[in-house]
């Protein structure tokens, strides 16, 4: 009732006065798409995520730029011998955006909010391990688990800590979002634009330095590269290859680039035929030629990749070592013949509307085309596209999801049965002993040699199949300053940026 009450008595007219007295620092940002909802523990979509992550919203713990996990909104913790019991001690003088006071208690129930069936949160399975959340004391909360989890520390940067009040509300955070990060929600005029404004409270006193981020939708590549071009916006974030290319050598146009963790890939629905069937996917992986879907997707400006991405180097394979990326449509044909299925096998194929994603979309369907199959592909508006994919109301789907810095929060949740992203309907019993293994072990070549066998055995007869990991770029004023690229695609480091 008091965060309520806090709420309602934000006056519109004291918004726009602080606003116009400070609209020269607000940061124009030209997007791609608009956010499908703003709840961070329900939100799948790249547009939402970038929004929210580190801007709305921060965890216990945070991401760098060098993908290390370090404190968040806990400034220190310390683990058990037995590695199943976490204690946070949280930072002092933190508020949320509607002044209440963020405590031990908002951790708990964000804890249990994202485990509750009811909220069904994609990021559920990263809490898998976590047995119970109490509150010591307002400052300090303890984490008992029911078996070590390596990955548990870099999972709670994405595990956003939201009022208490709003433990069982699944609607109020999707257009009306409460966190305590630098930028506080301010308006959202859908299909126009979202804007945040400074967090005068935030807790740490010199960020952010920006007034506010508008992030303006803007469907048009062109009309974003004009924007960017006059001085109408000053970040557009995380662009493809395509459009960099297009902006390179611009006045006052400068670009920024890392190694992307997301990957691009081709899933599979295994819950009915002709996905069902192992060869069949081992088939699709054959057909495919990742160094074409570069050169002509990407422009060049990537590297075919499997489960895990190139960047992320004492983890990931290299491809080198997996059979089925020498592309042989013979060899696909072969195997469909194996399967016992008829040819040509008539699919359709889902596509994620974004340019990218489209260009390898049309290369996967004429590779795939060639060895057997008949691809017709769906393009849809992103709204359905995520309904579909959460439904598993698909054949296959062309798409490309976020990485993550440890392999567990990815795999786990995607792979192992009845994962809270295990769209797929995967199961196999091989690969859930070697991730339970993997997360429950702390040495990290024992969970090196796990995850080992599990892309050897996913690359090829999973149920998706992995593409294309690109170079990620931003386009930027030259007048910004303090700005960084994170290869999480995270924009959280705009507090620290000044225009």
């Amino acid at each position: 009732m008091v965060r309520s009450a806090l709420r309602g008595a934000i006056g519109a007219g004291f918004m726009v006065a602080a606003m116009a007295s400070a609209s020269a620092q607000v940061l124009e940002i030209g997007a791609d798409n608009g956010p499908t909802g703003l709840d961070p523990h329900l939100i799948t979509a790249f547009p939402s995520f970038m929004v929210v992550n580190g801007n709305i919203y921060e965890g216990l713990t945070a991401i760098d730029k060098d993908l290390k996990t370090v404190p968040g909104l806990a400034e220190s913790w310390t683990v058990a011998p037995d590695g199943k019991t976490y204690t946070f001690k949280l930072r002092s003088g933190v508020k949320f955006h509607d002044g209440s006071d963020m405590n031990a208690e908002d951790v708990v129930a964000s804890i249990k909010r994202v485990q509750s069936k009811d909220i069904a949160s994609p990021l559920a399975s990263r809490l898998a391990a976590v047995e119970s959340a109490n509150a010591v004391d307002p400052q300090t909360v303890e984490l008992k688990l029911k078996e070590p989890s390596a990955a548990l520390l870099s999972s709670l940067a994405t595990i956003a800590i939201v009022p208490s009040a709003m433990e069982a509300n699944k609607d109020a955070l999707q257009k009306a979002p409460v966190g305590t990060g630098p930028f506080k929600f301010q308006e959202w005029q859908p299909n126009g634009f979202i804007l945040l404004t400074k967090n005068d409270a935030y807790w740490e006193k010199a960020l952010p330095k920006l007034a506010g981020l508008k992030f303006n939708i803007v469907p048009e590549s062109a009309t974003r590269q004009v924007g960017l071009s006059n001085g109408q916006y000053a970040l557009l974030p995380n662009i493809d290859a395509a459009t960099a290319l297009q902006l390179k050598g611009k006045p006052n146009v400068k670009l920024a680039e890392t190694m992307d963790l997301a990957y691009t890939l081709i899933g599979m629905n295994v819950s009915k035929p002709p996905f069902d069937n192992a060869k069949v996917r081992e088939a699709v992986n054959y057909a495919i030629n990742r160094q074409e879907i570069v050169d002509a997707a990407l422009f060049g400006a990537g590297v075919p990749g499997g489960p895990l991405s190139p960047a992320l180097k004492s983890w990931a394979l290299d491809v080198n070592q997996f059979a089925c990326y020498k592309p042989d449509p013979a060899k696909a044909q072969a195997l469909l013949k194996e399967a016992g299925v008829t040819t040509p096998v008539a699919v359709t194929l889902k596509v994620l509307p974004r340019q990218d994603v489209k260009d390898i979309a049309q290369v996967v369907q004429e590779q795939l085309n060639k060895a057997g199959f008949k691809v017709e592909l769906v393009n849809q508006e992103q709204g359905q596209f995520i309904q579909d994919w959460r439904n598993s109301n698909f054949d296959m789907f062309a798409s490309i999801n976020a990485g993550q810095p440890d392999p567990d929060e990815y795999f786990y949740r995607t792979f192992r049965t009845g994962g809270s992203t295990n769209v797929f309907k995967y199961s196999d019993a091989e690969i859930d002993s070697l991730l339970d293994q993997a997360r429950s072990q702390q040495d990290q070549a024992a969970r090196k040699t796990a995850y080992d066998k599990v892309q050897q055995k996913l690359a090829c007869s999973g149920p998706a199949a992995h593409l294309t990991y690109g170079t990620l770029f931003s386009a930027m004023n030259s007048k910004l300053q303090g700005y960084d690229v994170m290869p999480n695609r995270s924009l959280m480091l705009l507090r620290n940026a000044s225009y």
